[in-house]
């Protein structure tokens, strides 16, 4: 059966019907799954087979029949390695389908088809006794419920309701424990993901600077956790100011209370600083002594040899509500509350009355300056760029004269309060949002510019003659950013807004950025390249059905498409030049055909070409450029430099080319337009 879905296409900013198949959201869940990392993560396999081994032996030493209950079972893994242990029966619980389905294949392919059963419920569905899903109460409890914040995906109400109706009393646990570890850091880096600086701009009449509202200074921020790989920060971007301790732990094995709750930890300063940030990863223990433990801490903590790439787990930036200046050898305490799903931390200086008193619960952070709404955190720290702003502040100055009448059009863009202040005479900002007039409206104020600026919210072909005032625009500029833009080409919006808004436009009208390039580049990646490679066999068994699934969905149309990846974290080295692709002319409206190109790349060292990284290049002027990709290749390895702001687009190759000559291997990159469905 086929069904019409709407679709906002982000970058011409249409919706588009298109003829979906009944299971194109199962593929497309798949398709992006990270499935295929877990199964390459060869420390967390190898560690819950471990103990899940040392569980299975010690139901047995007390004569007892071991009853596995497996939660988010996916490939059937864990029961696997339980039957594989000697587990009389496993009860594998599995909610999506799809998964179900091939759990119950790759169970058959196995041989253990009749040691375990797959359930395609939610654990908090399934019935035990007689009649039920399950015969009996399971003795070993065996789960693979966790996020990057622990409990993000619901694993603490999972536990509770499985111990209450589904595990017998003192029941062993795989894991056994999960512990949450915390550090204090400053980092400016990390802190302008939350926070907007000053922006300084060096105008004719002074130095002018640009500050956020008082309400957006005050501001917490939004709740949701910040999860990157720490692997990836140098540590000359963030000074630690305290050690690593202990937030708080959870027993598997008993109880567990989904319920609110808070923990306090006292810290003591190792180093006087700005305290911005939390840092937090935790470490699971798969057995009651602690001895089988698989760990998310970062590189300062443990050695690198130790060291396993993951994506599906990561580590945490928590920004505290507000900086506090701490001293060293000063005691302070760090709250952190939660809720079923997240956390959140608070800091408070320490009194010796308060110090063996818990801390009166504090609320979930809740954005009200709206702006945490609008930029996420990359694009808070490239609005914090200061070297980017001097690039736009540099063609600015190139291009407005003192009859300038500017419009903008970007989301939430600062652009229009500078080129205010570089002489424009009149000055329109088009906000397609509530939100974004909302957040520029309070700009415009706490800079005491709102007779200066006008916002017009509508949409670029709604925009009429007495918008503008009767005015003619002679500098038309963009950014661009567009908060609905995913990959690098999605920002082509501002092309289409340009095209809409041509009637308004003086015959000698300015365009900038005047042009922009899509580049692309042939890659090696370091470890991203495992969450689209097959596994075939995880711990000796066979999860090639698995491989088939994911390969079925990503064929099914992910597989044409890119996907975005903020590459500053994921280690690459180029094997090709960087070239330029297609070029997108904004002084001429939107071209009638479809645009496209193919030809082919020679490399140039040696190496697995993973797949293609491709990016926009924006020309703000003939002779100054941005880029939202390579920033430069650092050495003759190839090893590449990314935006840190930007997310780049990955076209991840079908099958890997690899080259082990420097001869010019081409590969063919064909046909532009259905690789990125620009236009």
């Amino acid at each position: 059966m086929k069904t019409f879905c709407g679709r906002a296409n982000p970058t011409t900013g249409s919706l588009e019907w298109v003829e979906e198949d009944e299971d194109y959201d199962y593929h497309q869940e798949i398709a992006r799954s990270r499935y295929a990392d877990m199964l390459h993560d060869k420390d967390r396999n190898m560690k819950y087979y471990q103990g899940i081994r040392a569980a299975v032996s010690r139901v047995k030493g007390r004569g007892e029949k071991a009853i596995v209950l497996d939660i988010g079972t996916g490939t059937g893994l864990l029961s696997m390695m339980a039957a594989s242990a000697g587990a009389d029966f496993c009860y594998a619980v599995e909610v999506f389908k799809p998964m179900a389905n091939a759990a119950v294949k790759i169970v058959e392919k196995n041989g253990f088809g009749d040691k375990i059963k797959v359930i395609n419920k939610h654990s908090t569905e399934v019935t035990v006794g007689p009649d039920g899903d399950m015969q009996c109460r399971a003795n070993i409890l065996v789960t693979e419920l966790f996020d990057t914040e622990l409990i993000g995906e619901g694993a603490l109400p999972t536990y509770e309701h499985a111990h209450k109706y589904l595990v017998q009393e003192g029941c062993e646990a795989v894991p056994h424990r999960a512990t949450v570890y915390v550090q204090l850091v400053e980092s400016k880096r990390m802190w302008s993901w939350n926070k907007l600086f000053p922006v300084h701009v060096e105008a004719e009449d002074g130095e002018k600077i640009i500050v956020s509202p008082s309400e957006m200074e005050n501001c917490p921020g939004v709740p949701s956790v910040c999860d990157i790989q720490l692997n990836q920060m140098p540590s000359s971007d963030f000074t630690i100011l305290s050690d690593v301790v202990t937030m708080f732990s959870v027993d598997f094995s008993k109880p567990v209370r989904s319920a609110s709750t808070c923990y306090r930890a006292q810290l003591d300063p190792v180093k006087s600083g700005k305290a911005q940030i939390v840092l937090s990863w935790w470490d699971i223990d798969m057995d009651p002594s602690g001895t089988i433990n698989c760990t998310m801490a970062p590189y300062w903590v443990k050695p690198m040899s130790a060291f396993q790439w993951r994506d599906h787990w990561m580590q945490c930036v928590y920004f505290l509500p507000k900086e506090e200046q701490v001293l060293q050898g000063e005691k302070v305490h760090l709250t952190a509350c939660r809720d079923e799903y997240s956390v959140w931390y608070t800091l408070q200086k320490a009194r010796e009355e308060d110090e063996n008193k818990a801390d009166a619960r504090v609320e979930s952070p809740v954005c009200r300056c709206q702006a945490h709404l609008l930029w996420n955190r990359p694009r808070f720290g490239e609005l914090n760029d200061q070297n980017r702003t001097r690039q736009y502040i540099k063609s600015l100055m190139s291009v407005l004269r003192t009859d300038s009448v500017c419009l903008c059009i970007s989301d939430g863009s600062l652009l229009p309060v500078l080129a205010h202040y570089l002489g424009a005479e009149q000055v329109f900002t088009l906000e397609n949002s509530a939100v974004s007039c909302s957040v520029m409206k309070k700009f415009f104020k706490a800079n005491h510019l709102e007779d200066k600026i006008k916002i017009v919210e509508a949409r670029p072909e709604l925009l009429t003659s007495s918008h503008l005032e009767e005015k003619k625009i002679s500098v038309l500029v963009g950014e661009p950013f567009f908060t609905t833009s995913l990959l690098p080409w999605h920002n082509l919006y501002f092309w289409y807004a340009r095209t809409a808004v041509t009637e308004h436009l003086a015959s000698d009208v300015t365009v900038l950025p005047q042009s922009a390039a899509l580049h692309m580049m042939i890659v090696e990646f370091q470890d991203l390249w495992r969450i689209r490679s097959p596994c075939g066999t995880c711990e000796g068994f066979d999860v090639q059905t698995m491989d088939d699934m994911i390969k079925n969905s990503l064929n099914f149309r992910e597989s044409k498409e890119a996907e975005p990846h903020p590459l500053w974290e994921y280690p690459c080295k180029s094997l090709s030049n960087p070239q330029e692709v297609l070029l997108f002319d904004f002084r001429k409206t939107v071209p009638q055909h479809c645009l496209s190109t193919e030809g082919s790349v020679n490399l140039l060292r040696k190496g697995k070409s993973h797949g293609a990284v491709l990016w926009m290049e924006y020309h703000l002027t003939a002779d100054i450029s941005v880029s939202t990709g390579l920033m430069q290749i650092s050495n003759e390895k190839g090893n590449c430099e990314w935006n840190p702001h930007c997310k780049q687009a990955v076209y991840f190759f079908s099958s890997v080319i690899e080259s082990e000559t420097l001869a010019d291997v081409p590969t063919a990159v064909t046909n532009f337009c259905q690789v990125t469905g620009i236009l």
